[in-house]
């Protein structure tokens, strides 16, 4: 195999940091935290190499923290969406031709960089741009961000290495697996910045070009994570990165006869309208674009009369209130079996008041800030609408705050009716609700947790009855791309559990895995003859 001819490192996940009270680790976070608060960062985009200062300049400002701002982005319009699609065509044929070695070595390096000298720049720029806990950074910004760079390098290589299996005496069969036909646009959400540098790196690993869009509200670390490339020699024009709005951009790239896919991370709603237009454009394109995402989730927990109520209990709040929920994995409907919640319920919330909400440097706080005014107000508006309805019960949290920071306590509400609007709508924040079912309806359960959300992302299933496990797996196979048993329903690893899901959740792709790399390839097969045919009769021409 190529992997072993040419000696690849065989990838590990790299170990996560605990950030214990007295490790060196700590220190040089709070170092970095400091460093990050102590002055307010110019960002500009990046075309073709050079550094774009357009002047219309944004404040950055982290969301648990309204009153500092630590920066401020260039936005860009349509003209410079333009510029950097010419830079990425620009840079095309060089970045194709040039050896996969070569291209395995940048993102290998740029690997090492993050899980070394730049591990807590990320991870601060993820903490205050995002407002994630240490632990949340750390798992995502870089253990996740170095293992998608370090597993897809490996993945290439399996890739290549697939290969006709018979090339039959005088002749060789070989499979070349080409860069797609154009540029690769890169539309990033706001919630993991090893998403956000995955997407257009898994691409450009391939031999693509890319236009990178990032979520606004990821601008300060996506920054980072250019510097690094930049850093770990990634040439110019390769990956280009821009900040304009999500219309704008669609406007050009969608009509551009270039453009040769989209890998994206994001609303079901935006890439349903990106689908439809692309359908509608199809015409102008030279090849028929990729189109792959992943999208939202409306992720459940099963606990059953079986299930061991701490590990139910422990499930149920990390998989709902770790990041604020704000997790395309989160779990935010919960079905639980009525002979257990008399005992589950008290633990929940016992377990739910030592929760500290505040902000990301305080590292005692398990709470951060949600992203921004608009999900505050959409989640706000939900709760107090479930405040307002007799037909539900707020058993947990229920209260806000903006006047410094985005912040809302972790609320859980109990419902009679699997069909109110949160079993049913994404609402992606700490929200979780709660639906009690009879035990003698447990199949019907199924059916319900199968049948009620349009999405089919995370699940989970508690119990310890394995006949139930085996039970709820089988029925529940087409609710969820990523399906758990005896956890919760978030954490994917990569190399480990490749993450994507079906129905409204995406094109279930798997990011973390060869069968997305596969997508930014165009395979040619090439059949080399050596003993030629000179003479068009075949033996059946000859007479008797």
């Amino acid at each position: 195999m190529i992997k072993g001819f040419f000696n690849i490192p065989t990838p590990v996940n790299e170990p996560v940091l605990s950030y214990a009270p007295g490790s060196r680790e700590r220190s040089l976070l709070k170092e970095a935290i400091t460093e990050a608060y102590s002055e307010q960062v110019d960002i500009p985009m990046y075309i073709g190499g050079k550094e774009i200062r357009t002047g219309n300049t944004v404040d950055i400002k982290p969301p648990h923290n309204l009153l500092h701002t630590i920066g401020r982005y260039h936005k860009g319009e349509k003209s410079h969406v333009s510029d950097a699609i010419e830079a990425a065509l620009a840079a095309k044929d060089k970045w194709e031709a040039l050896s996969w070695e070569n291209r395995a070595a940048i993102f290998l390096k740029a690997a090492d960089l993050l899980a070394g000298p730049y591990r807590y720049k990320i991870n601060a720029a993820t903490m205050l741009g995002q407002s994630k806990n240490a632990f949340q950074a750390e798992i995502d910004s870089a253990c996740e961000l170095v293992d998608f760079l370090r597993f897809n390098v490996t993945y290439m290589t399996e890739i290549y290495a697939q290969q006709p299996p018979i090339s039959p005496s005088g002749s060789w069969n070989r499979v070349e697996q080409r860069p797609l036909e154009g540029f690769v646009f890169a539309l990033t959400p706001f919630n993991f910045t090893a998403i956000s540098g995955n997407l257009p790196a898994s691409a450009a690993l391939m031999g693509n070009v890319v236009v990178w869009k990032p979520s606004n509200a990821q601008i300060y670390s996506a920054r980072v994570i250019m510097e690094v490339f930049r850093e770990a020699g990634l040439p110019d024009g390769v990956i280009n990165l821009v900040y304009v709005s999500g219309p704008e951009a669609g406007e050009v790239i969608f009509n551009h006869p270039e453009f040769a896919g989209i890998h994206f991370t994001g609303s079901t709603a935006v890439f349903q309208d990106i689908w439809k237009t692309i359908g509608n454009n199809i015409h102008k394109y030279k090849s028929y674009p990729r189109i792959v995402g992943e999208t939202g989730g409306k992720d459940y927990i099963l606990v059953e009369k079986s299930a061991d109520v701490k590990v139910a209990a422990t499930a149920i709040l990390r998989g709902a209130f770790e990041y604020q929920g704000q997790k395309c994995s989160a779990a935010s409907r919960v079905y639980i079996s009525a002979a257990l919640w008399p005992e589950l319920k008290p633990l929940i919330l016992e377990e739910l008041a030592t929760f500290k909400v505040g902000p990301v440097e305080d590292f005692s706080n398990f709470i951060n800030a949600v992203i921004d005014e608009k999900a505050f107000d959409k989640l706000t508006a939900a709760i107090d609408s479930a405040k307002a309805d007799p037909t539900v019960q707020v058993i947990a949290g229920g209260t806000y705050d903006k006047s410094r920071g985005y912040f809302i306590q972790p609320t859980i509400i109990e419902t009679s009716d699997p069909h109110y609007i949160t079993m049913k709508e994404e609402l992606f924040g700490p929200v979780l609700t709660v639906y009690v079912y009879e035990d003698a309806k447990f199949d019907e359960t199924l059916q319900l947790i199968d049948t009620t959300s349009e999405y089919a992302l995370t699940g989970a299933i508690i119990a310890t009855d394995r006949y139930v496990i085996d039970k709820a797996t089988y029925v529940l196979r087409n609710s969820a791309g990523n399906f758990y048993v005896n956890d919760k329903c978030t954490g994917a690893v990569v190399g480990q559990q490749p993450f994507g899901g079906a129905r409204g959740s995406g094109t279930n792709d798997k990011a973390g895995s060869m069968i997305n790399l596969l997508r930014w390839v165009s395979p040619r097969t090439i059949k080399e003859t050596m003993a030629t045919a000179k003479n068009y009769r075949y033996p059946f021409h000859e007479e008797e």
